[in-house]
């Protein structure tokens, strides 16, 4: 039994993927193996989820909608469709092993909230292939200096190399979105080429800078660095916080942690 019909449920952000071109080009990007752990995000009405059985023993799906649900788990046995009920936001994904593949058209309602949770998790994935409103990716893939750059950029920089792979029209969706979207590689560096030594450090640096786009690092970053330390750093406290590269932060990050527990404010 096929999903044919299925009201969109504007809570869940849902538009359905139903081009079969666009489908079989997101299917060929992320090149499915039989031995695969692989998991899709928000399987919807199954237009991706049927050509990735066709490559793969068996496949994960992380689902919120219980109808959905339901109509996944009449269609497929569960020895080749592990349906996983629940918020993506909440999910475990480490419970699915090491070397994890993760596939899906995000919803676009909790898409930078389920990037940085997806990040958590970098240590088990082997990559993403992930459909998202064009201007996320845009500022995911931003370079320093870019009205684009911020926090998600430098977030998702510092832990991935990623790469656009499709342009993908709203004509190709089911309600059609009033945005255009692009599906985007995310490969985990083998060794992060920057890395901080408190990345909780770093994470809080990198919001306090960005809290405030328009103001400099002397203005955002006040509470934790005076001039003297900026001049120690070379970094001029002029600056705004999108000017800085991943390095740069992970060098406010590492020289404030190694400064005494008071004077940084943690």
């Amino acid at each position: 039994m096929k999903i044919t019909s299925h009201r969109p449920r504007k809570r869940f952000g849902q538009h359905f993927l139903v081009d079969d071109g666009v489908v079989a080009q997101i299917v060929a990007a992320i090149a499915p193996r039989r031995e695969d752990c692989l998991v899709e995000i928000g399987p919807g009405l199954g237009a991706l989820t049927r050509p990735l059985l066709e490559h793969l023993a068996r496949l994960h799906v992380v689902e919120i909608d219980r109808d959905i649900v339901a109509r996944l788990r009449a269609e497929f046995p569960p020895e080749r469709l592990d349906v996983h009920e629940g918020d993506a936001l909440e999910f475990d994904f480490s419970r699915l092993g090491d070397g994890l593949r993760v596939a899906g058209n995000l919803p676009y309602n909790i898409s930078t909230p389920l990037l940085f949770h997806l990040a958590g998790y970098c240590s088990s994935i082997r990559d993403m292939h992930v459909m998202l409103q064009r201007e996320v990716v845009e500022r995911m893939v931003a370079a320093p200096g870019s009205s684009e750059y911020g926090r998600l950029s430098v977030m998702l920089q510092y832990r991935f190399d990623m790469e656009p792979v499709l342009e993908v029209s709203a004509a190709a969706f089911r309600p059609a979105p009033e945005v255009e979207s692009t599906l985007v590689r995310l490969s985990p560096h083998r060794q992060l080429p920057h890395p901080a030594r408190d990345e909780r450090l770093f994470a809080i640096v990198v919001a306090q800078a960005f809290s405030q786009r328009r103001k400099t690092l002397r203005n955002t970053l006040k509470s934790r660095f005076g001039a003297a330390d900026f001049g120690r750093l070379g970094i001029d406290p002029g600056l705004r916080a999108q000017d800085l590269s991943v390095a740069d932060f992970a060098r406010l990050a590492d020289y404030a942690a190694a400064a005494p527990e008071a004077d940084r404010g943690v």
